[in-house]
């Protein structure tokens, strides 16, 4: 099976990459946005199946299609909740929420190979589906409900903090923190893992392994080594707050919609 992987946020694309690998084979390519999308489907054969996120960097992955006719199965991959996703599934296209369970990974790549790898292969190109109707309902999606409070516990008593009083959350020693304006370090019940699905992804972005940042936050962000972007943040003096190579392009993009 020749697959592709189109999506943005790049650490989402390796770890799909590293999953596909290991029930598969490795994807022939992995891209980021709607333009170099355009551009590989034009001059490159189509491959069996396309691992397709919805909201791109440079826009809606639906116009990809204006461009090209695409005869590739698709399966999405988003962070739309599935009750927007059951609104325009149709035909034969799979869909995965984010974050992507392996199982659910294996099982709609299993769906995929019993129906178009067993038997003489069927082109079912994009142009069946109604992705006029998909990307107006894309454009306004059933509301995604972020968190909005936060809870740690200090001593014996259980402390709320909403979340626009969080200026970043970060990892240290295996737990995992919250930090607020006046300095204060929160030990809280969750992973950043977790904590990337369920932050409104406008306001909060993961910078590194350790650490994900309120925008609103931000006081200062100044160059540092190896082409890397060092983030200020009041009173938070815990370690220095390190833009990762990798992620320099998509922060930048981020801090400026």
């Amino acid at each position: 099976m020749r697959s592709i992987i189109i999506e943005d946020e790049k650490p989402a694309a390796r770890r799909l990459q590293r999953m596909v690998t290991e029930i598969d084979q490795a994807p022939v390519a992995v891209l980021h946005n709607v333009n170099d999308s355009i551009e590989y489907l034009k001059n490159n054969d189509h491959p069996d199946l396309i691992f397709l996120d919805i909201q791109l960097s440079d826009g809606l992955s639906f116009e990809i299609f204006d461009h090209v006719e695409v005869s590739s199965s698709i399966i999405f991959t988003t962070a739309y909740d599935e009750y927007a996703l059951q609104a325009f599934k149709l035909n034969s296209i799979d869909y995965l929420l984010k974050p992507i369970d392996e199982e659910e990974l294996k099982a709609a790549m299993d769906k995929f190979s019993s129906r178009f790898r067993e038997s003489e292969k069927t082109t079912t190109t994009v142009q069946q589906l109604d992705l006029e109707s998909i990307a107006r309902l894309l454009q306004n999606p059933v509301d995604k409900q972020y968190k909005k409070r936060f809870t740690a516990r200090v001593g014996e008593h259980i402390k709320l903090f909403p979340v626009d009083e969080v200026q970043l959350f970060y990892s240290e020693n295996k737990g995992t923190y919250l930090n607020i304006e006046n300095g204060r370090n929160y030990l809280i019940d969750s992973k950043l893992e977790a904590l990337e699905d369920e932050l409104e992804p406008q306001k909060f972005y993961r910078i590194s392994r350790q650490a994900i940042v309120n925008v609103d936050a931000i006081q200062d962000i100044v160059a540092y080594t190896n082409s890397r972007l060092q983030v200020k943040i009041k009173s938070f003096d815990e370690f220095k707050l390190i833009v990762s190579r990798e992620r320099v392009k998509d922060f930048k993009n981020w801090i400026n919609r």
